[in-house]
């Protein structure tokens, strides 16, 4: 077959994102948000999120263990939206490249199922472009794992060898070609499209 639909990532991939982004909007001192961002508010605990675990409960967790902190922690549920930057250069532009041209587009992205819907909400101008979403935080599954592959597959009406995958992560990579998707590591949005032309998706 050929391939004929491309699925993006989000994070890394569409839009920076880093918990920096807002914690250092709340912690004066380098050392402190550092220290903050290492032992408390880790990525492993945030990662809880993005498997489907609800913020109630992580959130608990931390405070008891970090009670001085509480104010922060619960900052994550309230402004998660701070943490998410700006869009990745260039990629937005290959996004409305593809869709003029009539290719289907769809995300499989690890992402809390809290978290996804006011940010989908606020970026509605590039997400409106895309016809189906796999949230890892609604599904319970996480990349690498196949079986979110597999379901996404399903859902937006593909085979493996009709889609073109995009990521930030290599084992994500690794993970989606072994399935029979082409699959490409994200460097920029430059040798994105030379990649999106290689398949057939844009013309040179």
């Amino acid at each position: 077959m050929t391939v004929r639909a491309a699925i993006f990532d989000v994070g890394k991939v569409l839009y920076d994102w880093s918990p920096r982004f807002l914690y250092q909007r709340l912690i004066d001192d380098d050392q402190a948000l550092d220290a903050f961002l290492r032992d408390v508010l880790t990525l492993e605990w945030h990662f809880q999120h993005d498997a489907g675990r609800p913020f109630a409960e992580t959130s608990a967790e931390l405070i008891s263990r970090f009670p001085g902190h509480e104010t922060l922690i619960l900052a994550w549920r309230d402004r998660y939206l701070e943490s998410i930057g700006e869009p990745v250069p260039g990629v937005h532009a290959v996004v409305a490249e593809l869709d003029a041209a009539g290719v289907p587009l769809f995300v499989i992205s690890n992402f809390s199922g809290e978290f996804w819907p006011p940010f989908r909400a606020a970026e509605a101008a590039l997400f409106d472009r895309f016809r189906g979403f796999v949230i890892s935080g609604d599904e319970r599954l996480i990349k690498p794992d196949p079986a979110i592959y597999t379901l996404a597959l399903d859902r937006f009406g593909l085979a493996a060898d009709e889609a073109f995958f995009v990521d930030d992560n290599p084992a994500n990579i690794e993970s989606a070609a072994a399935m029979g998707i082409t699959a490409r590591l994200f460097t920029d949005a430059a040798t994105l499209r030379r990649d999106l032309v290689s398949v057939g998706l844009l013309d040179g």
